[in-house]
């Protein structure tokens, strides 16, 4: 039986429960995390993905898209939760919290489960700190049509709200791996891949340099870049020429440049 449910009180079990998520420590317990916004969750609901809970403001505004998503969750039996605004914003975190979040399922993030041969290009994080950068490069891998990210060594968590809310949604339309670089460079070299490295190492021009699908497009540590037995493992090494003072672009920022120029290579 599906459970809806009206909450009036900060001090509720399951309001607790909500802002838990937030903590890394306690999503990994519970295997859940949240998403916040009609828009992330409707790009969800067209991925296949529908939240566990549903939690809405009451008094919202009436919408389509959030009948349907409701409707979908009730199918599926899952918990629909009603709450004022201000308890909203103490799930979420956020003094002006959107009308809607979900709390989902964590996915699979194993390389067993990534078929390499679904998308010409991936994106690869070597010890990516920044949530936001981590969101950015998922919403750069759906932009390029890449299959797309996997993370190597300690990154940030994915499934952060501050990761969630900068992907736009990508987390729910991009593949996503977790694994350590002597798991990951075995896993690439039992199939076929190009590794290729954002590096000042030995490296050619990012223009007209010779990409190859499936291509593997790995970005280092925001302050530290890549470690060189990483880079000399790499098929490719290409760097992008800096006019001004800065002597390196942002991670993500770099990610996407790269990611640009080879789809633009592999369309050509």
């Amino acid at each position: 039986m599906t459970l809806r449910r009206t909450i009036t009180g900060f001090s509720n079990p399951t309001v607790k429960y909500l802002r838990s998520l937030r903590e890394k420590k306690h999503r990994k317990a519970a295997g859940q995390f949240l998403a916040e916004g009609l828009r992330l969750l409707t790009d969800a609901r067209e991925s296949g993905q529908l939240p566990e809970i549903l939690v809405m403001a009451t008094g919202r505004e009436a919408h389509p898209l959030l009948s349907a998503l409701e409707a979908d969750v009730i199918a599926a039996g899952g918990e629909v939760l009603e709450m004022d605004e201000d308890i909203l914003a103490k799930v979420t975190g956020k003094d002006n919290p959107q009308a809607v979040a979900g709390v989902f399922a964590e996915f699979d993030t194993g390389l067993a489960a990534l078929d390499r041969s679904s998308a010409r290009i991936w994106l690869v994080a070597q010890a990516l700190r920044d949530p936001g950068n981590l969101g950015t490069m998922l919403r750069t891998g759906d932009a390029v049509g890449a299959g797309g990210l996997i993370l190597i060594d300690d990154c940030a968590d994915p499934f952060s709200v501050e990761a969630v809310r900068a992907s736009m949604g990508a987390i729910f339309t991009q593949q996503l791996a977790q694994a350590r670089w002597d798991e990951f460079l075995p896993w690439l070299r039992s199939g076929a891949g190009q590794l290729v490295a954002a590096s000042l190492r030995d490296a050619q021009p990012y223009r007209g340099a010779p990409y190859a699908a499936p291509c593997f497009l790995m970005v280092g540590n925001e302050s530290r870049g890549l470690p060189e037995e990483y880079e000399l493992a790499c098929d490719l090494r290409v760097t992008m020429p800096m006019k001004g003072r800065a002597d390196s672009l942002n991670a993500a920022v770099a990610g996407a440049v790269l990611a640009y120029e080879a789809l633009a290579a592999l369309d050509g």
